[in-house]
């Protein structure tokens, strides 16, 4: 059987939505007119006749494939006929020559492509020259010469980010990985031409393996990862362990402080993974190998909902992005600078991102266009706003995708009076996530809550909770009712979701509408203990503040030994050494002065200190310090917060308001803590943290 790739393409878009499709979106989707879609159609229906399958054409609403839907797989066999096609679209048959040039060790003559993609030499040279400016973008160098060939040549980080794309965009990797139900033996669906050729890089025999050893450590991460993330990091460390048994190696740049990722709980849940590999794989995998897994779980949380981010970050970055808010902010004439949900999803998107761009290790978004196409100005905005806030690093347009996604569902979002809960189901993060429900919440008024959820969570969630299920992924396997979206939601599609809620007829009743949930004791008791931690932890800051004044003319390094000796002796530090040494390894890692104060804040945990404290100290004499925008500056007040290396979240949630305290709130909590004395400080303290306590129900 044959279909030309473009008719391959359009079946493609009508299996994997349920609902009645739009001959418009059909043909922005083709980039064709609609013309060519009613022709192409045509010919589609004569070749599902023998399939018993049609389509079918619905007036003002679109078009859909109806008939036997269980003889989709003789049809896939007879499309595939053993992997062999004789058309490719333009994009696929460069995917395959990238594919190809990125898995050979030795330069590939023309010809050979020309001949396995069934193209001329002019057609492989055409696309090679389309192709440039994209490895260029990763830092990666086609070299052409007359007689010799055509190669790649580039560092193997660059290599395998250009592999991870290819795989990511062409492989449907929820096909083989969540849990690898069924694994590849399993199958009956065959895989099309691309994904067989790019699924080459990675063994498959271990991708069970290997997902296991995933799951079974991130158990240990503090927050659940996106299923994008969770996917990709199974078929990353296929890839990385199948480029390694090549003898390919990456290396870093050490100019960058590995110690500020050594101490993270992902760089440990890496290092367990690996170290799990390499006993089952009996290989040797390099130390490098920890730290782009550990980048690789920095950015992939699926939501950033932890309140002590701010702890757990360098207050250069946080100081950073709150500067990158008020600039937006001020240039739309928006107040975004109290928007702490804002603050904390960029920190977390943040960090892993500078160490990247840092590094020069490249990532493509997938949907840049739509995002460039849809928030044009807003992208203007934020290159603009990296270049003045960060001059030192270079974001390409991919990155600053990813932040037009945090500010613009901040900015969609408005109060709105809404009836229906809707549930999101999104892989790729917090950022879409979020947009995704805001856009939805904006563009159908009814919406009364979205929930965002992982494609692994379904099957332990309650689904008749919600009255509208919207998918950025084919819900394959679940009998389920949904609509398939992009995570920009065209209005086709946000017409598709009104469809829907109209079609329910929603009208809330008790069984409907949420349901409190059934507390166990154990429930009860852990709430109990939770509230204890934060009373405790507020109580125990606010008896042991005071203001210490360090009146000889000391230097910075002889300030801090004099700090930790003062510790010791009142009992909160076991070993001043260490812990001094973890205060100056800090400073080395980013700057802690306050810009345009007299203000620094050193922040440490350490195993060798015993409670959470917060001291000042007043210097008689400035000292010069690394200011948190690199600049150099002179300080008056050093402050200090210290806690134990292993300590409860709700005593990092309680660090990290003070910080927001000190470097967030404004010019005149600043003031307070640069010029304000013990009692007024110590009485300022207690009613923001009466504030917190309460905000957290604890009266």
């Amino acid at each position: 059987m044959y279909l030309t790739a473009r008719e391959r393409k359009l079946l493609s878009l009508l299996r994997e939505s349920k609902d009645p499709i739009p001959v418009k979106l059909l043909a922005d989707k083709l980039t064709v007119s609609e013309r060519t879609i009613h022709r192409d159609l045509k010919s589609l229906e004569a070749a599902l006749v023998d399939y018993n399958l049609s389509i079918e054409k619905k007036t003002r609403f679109g078009i859909r494939m109806t008939g036997d839907l269980g003889k989709l797989k003789d049809l896939d066999q007879a499309l595939n006929n053993g992997g062999t096609v004789s058309e490719y679209t333009p994009e696929e048959r460069k995917a395959i020559i990238l594919a190809s040039l990125l898995q050979a060790n030795e330069p590939i003559k023309l010809f050979t492509l020309s001949h396995d993609l069934n193209v001329t030499i002019a057609t492989v040279s055409h696309d090679l020259d389309q192709m440039e400016k994209e490895l260029n973008d990763y830092q990666l160098t086609l070299i052409r010469k007359r007689g010799y060939g055509v190669e790649i040549t580039g560092n193997e980080v660059d290599k395998r980010a250009a592999i991870s794309y290819l795989i990511n965009r062409y492989v449907d990797l929820f096909e083989y990985v969540p849990l690898i139900k069924e694994t590849m033996k399993q199958r009956t669906q065959p895989l099309d031409a691309v994904s067989n050729r790019l699924l080459g890089f990675v063994n498959l025999e271990n991708l069970s393996m290997i997902e296991a050893c995933v799951q079974e450590a991130s158990k240990s991460l503090p927050y659940e990862l996106a299923d994008n993330a969770y996917v990709g990091l199974v078929v990353h460390l296929a890839l990385a362990i199948e480029r390694l048994q090549q003898g390919e190696i990456i290396m870093f740049d050490q100019a960058y402080p590995r110690k500020e990722f050594e101490e993270t709980k992902e760089y440990e849940v890496a290092a367990a993974m690996l170290r799990n590999l390499q006993g089952a794989l009996t290989i040797e995998i390099p130390h490098e190998e920890i730290d782009y897994i550990t980048m690789h779980l920095l950015g992939a949380k699926l939501r950033a909902d932890q309140a002590y981010v701010l702890e757990d970050s360098n207050l250069d970055i946080v100081y950073r992005a709150k500067q990158l808010i008020a600039y937006i902010g001020h240039q739309l004439q928006v107040d975004l600078t109290n928007n702490m949900s804002l603050l904390n999803d960029l920190v977390t998107h943040m960090r892993p991102a500078i160490y990247r761009l840092k590094q020069g290790m490249t990532i493509k978004n997938p949907i840049y266009d739509e995002i460039a196409s849809k928030y044009k100005a807003l992208i203007e905005l934020l290159r603009e706003g990296v270049e003045k806030i960060f001059p030192q690093i270079h974001f390409p347009d991919d990155e600053i995708g990813y932040l037009v996604l945090h500010f613009a569902s901040v900015l969609l979002y408005g109060e709105m009076k809404l009836e229906v809960r809707a549930l999101v189901i999104c892989s790729s993060g917090i950022g879409t996530a979020k947009l995704l429900a805001t856009t939805l919440m904006q563009r159908i008024p009814e919406i009364k809550e979205v929930d965002n959820k992982s494609i692994f969570d379904l099957s332990n969630t309650d689904l008749a909770a919600y009255d509208v299920i919207v998918s950025t992924v084919p819900l394959k396997g679940y009998d389920v009712d949904y609509v398939l979206a992009s995570p920009m939601l065209s209005q086709a599609e946000a017409d598709r979701v009104k469809k829907k809620i109209r079609q329910k007829k929603v009208t809330y009743t008790p069984s409907r509408a949420r349901q409190p949930s059934q507390q166990t004791g154990i429930d009860f008791i852990t709430k109990l203990e939770s509230r204890q931690i934060y009373t405790t932890t507020v109580l125990q800051l606010l008896q042991s503040f005071h203001i210490e004044q360090v009146d000889d003319n000391l230097t910075l390094e002889q300030v801090l030994d004099a700090i930790c000796t003062d510790l010791e002796k009142q009992g909160y530090v076991t070993d001043k050494q260490t812990v001094y040494q973890k205060l100056i390894e800090r400073a080395k890692q980013s700057g802690l002065g306050i810009p345009n104060t007299a203000l620094a804040l050193y922040h440490t945990r350490s195993n060798d200190v015993s409670d959470a404290v917060f001291f000042i100290y007043e210097l008689a004499h400035p000292v010069t310090v690394q200011g948190m925008d690199g600049e150099d500056m002179q300080i008056t007040r050093l402050l200090l917060m210290a806690a134990p290396q292993v300590t409860h979240k709700e005593v990092l949630e309680v660090l990290s308001f003070l910080s927001s305290l000190i470097i967030i709130q404004g010019q005149e909590s600043i003031d307070r803590f640069e010029l304000g004395k013990e009692i007024e400080l110590k009485n300022f303290l207690s009613e923001q943290f009466q504030q917190f306590l309460q905000d957290k129900n604890i009266h």
